[in-house]
């Protein structure tokens, strides 16, 4: 039986739940020289017609949009620039899920911690984290234990659930009634968000249990466990009997059939009895997620669970896979070395592990730091602006994830951020990034993309990525998450070969070189399909050029 449209959107959907001028701050760049625009003229052509090859599909991200009549970043075209040129590599630190550091296309790319790179039990390097050889695990755990949490939502309502459980207006103090009325407002909004899955769980359930039932039917009236499709043809015709000459006509099993819901429905039970779980505590570390200075936790297991944890990992893959190895895929630089730290579980993260995250990347020399994460509530967003402000101080550059709920971010608040009100950058050293599909036409903006004018620097292409999972195995997946390390990646690059630019020179000419499209586009979570020109989607108006952003730090660089 094939899987419905329906239920193909339902488990992306899943999957998927693995960003005008603003006023900034600037900070002491290298050298000061003024970042120049981008062409100005908007590409106007004809989108490629026809399937897409293998190739195509495996590396659309990668090819230009002039020569291949696909929106990819002009990598390959970028490689040709630099062919003769030299680099000094650098780091570049994923904040996310397990990474497979064992991985055949990733073993090659990884840091190796100079100071701390054995396993002795001892911190050789002081620095708090012990035998941190290849980055720092802040969820705790053991070997390939997968980590869940509780969402930001649940989160709060558990807080004042504790509270206010079973009370009523008259039974609560008017000292309390401002604090009711918040618990009144996070139940609803959290019965109104569990329900939601829950009733997709009842649904999936309930087919499962009729390919069952039919199943059962076919058997108690045929006396035998395994039947044929013409034994069933000669049964009287009823409901369960037409689903099964159904499937069977189509060379499938009735257990082919319940196939396609066993991933849905394992993420939505995971989901219920965690994620939507008041009492759930998933942290496996001993600290208090609410106390900034409780900073010794965690291990150095950074794979993660091997089996459920696979963002991470792909994730890495974008920005370094192995270039050399004639193996899976290709990553946008190759002049990079990762430090991976595991800080986001099966849930919403907590503030204090990204602050430290940050921070720990930061003091071992990441010049460049993928966040392909989110959510919209943060407890302490103001860890995690500390965070950003120190890691501009180093010259370190933050690329994060715009979201995947289809909205407009400059009315909804995602975190982390780096404008606490959606429109003035208190630093100048973080890219928010939205994801592009592979069309050129009104389904450029991937539809799950999150978008805003103020609150979006740029767009990369995020939807049907090829890349790393772990144990040796590739795969395609989508979102803003994907869209991040292809722009991470061209940042590296820039920084490898160019190590003169400063942070805030990179953000500005990753943006300022991306190529401009005049193209009316539809908007995600429109019913109608409502367009609007590609250019009000961020504040850039454009999607990644490595090509350009390469030949506008040369020039800028060959100027002085």
């Amino acid at each position: 039986m094939k899987t419905s449209t329906l239920l193909q959107y339902s488990i992306a959907s899943l999957v998927l739940l693995g960003c005008g001028g603003s006023k900034v701050t600037q900070t002491k760049a290298i050298w000061d020289k003024p970042v120049p625009l981008g062409d100005e003229k908007a590409i106007l052509m004809t989108p490629k017609s026809g399937s897409f090859s293998e190739a195509e599909k495996h590396g659309w991200a990668h090819t230009d949009l002039l020569s291949d009549s696909i929106p990819g970043m002009s990598l390959n075209k970028a490689y040709e620039f630099l062919k003769d040129k030299s680099a000094q590599p650098i780091l570049v630190g994923v904040i996310d899920s397990g990474i497979d550091i064992d991985h055949e296309d990733l073993r090659s790319m990884l840091w190796t911690n100079p100071s701390d790179n054995t396993t002795n039990n001892s911190d050789d390097d002081n620095n708090k984290y012990i035998d941190d050889i290849h980055g720092w695990n802040f969820l705790g755990g053991t070997e390939n234990e997968a980590i869940y949490a509780r969402n930001g939502l649940t989160r709060e309502y558990a807080k004042y659930l504790k509270r206010f459980e079973g009370a009523n207006e008259a039974s609560v103090a008017e000292a309390d009634r401002v604090d009711y009325q918040k618990y009144l407002e996070l139940k609803e909004e959290y019965e109104t968000s569990s329900e939601q899955y829950q009733e997709m769980y009842d649904k999936y359930t309930a087919i499962v249990q009729s390919i069952d039932a039919a199943d059962l039917e076919v058997r108690t009236a045929l006396n035998k466990e395994d039947y044929t499709l013409e034994e069933v043809k000669a049964l009287p015709e009823t409901d369960n009997t037409k689903m099964v000459i159904e499937v069977l006509a189509q060379g499938a099993t009735m257990e082919d059939a319940k196939t396609p819901y066993a991933v849905p429905l394992s993420a939505l039970s995971d989901i219920l009895k965690k994620k939507f779980n008041p009492n759930f505590i998933g942290r496996q570390t001993n600290d208090d997620p609410y106390d900034i200075s409780d900073v010794v936790y965690g291990n150095n297991l950074v794979k993660g669970s091997l089996t459920k944890e696979s963002h991470g990992t792909h994730v890495a893959g974008i920005i370094l896979g192995d270039r050399s190895n004639q193996k899976g895929v290709n990553g946008v630089t190759n002049k990079a070395k990762l430090i991976a730290v595991r800080a986001v579980p099966n849930g919403d993260e907590h503030d204090k592990d990204v602050a430290l995250a940050i921070h720990y990347m930061v003091d071992n020399g990441a010049k460049v730091i993928n966040m392909s994460f989110g959510k919209t509530i943060s407890p302490n967003p103001e860890w995690v602006y500390n965070a950003l402000k120190y890691a501009a101080s180093k010259d370190v550059l933050i690329v994060k994830a715009a979201g995947n709920d289809g909205e407009n971010i400059d009315i909804i608040t995602m975190y982390p951020n780096d404008a606490m009100n959606n429109r003035n950058e208190f630093t100048d050293n973080v890219l928010t990034i939205g994801a592009t599909a592979p069309f050129f036409n009104e389904k450029l903006v991937a539809g799950f993309s999150n978008y805003g004018k103020y609150t979006v620097d740029i767009f990369a292409p995020g939807a049907d990525i090829y890349s790393t999972i772990p144990n040796n195995e590739y795969r395609f997946k989508s979102g803003t998450s994907m869209a991040t390390p292809e722009v991470s990646g061209v940042a590296a690059l820039i920084r490898a070969y160019y190590p003169e630019l400063s942070a805030p020179q990179v953000k500005q000419i990753i943006m300022n070189s991306g190529s401009k499209v005049d193209l009316d586009v539809i908007i995600p979570n429109t019913e109608d399909k409502k367009k609007m020109n590609f250019s009000e989607f961020s504040k850039s108006g454009r999607i990644l050029n490595a090509y350009n952003a390469l030949k506008m730090a040369d020039a800028i660089v060959s100027k002085q």
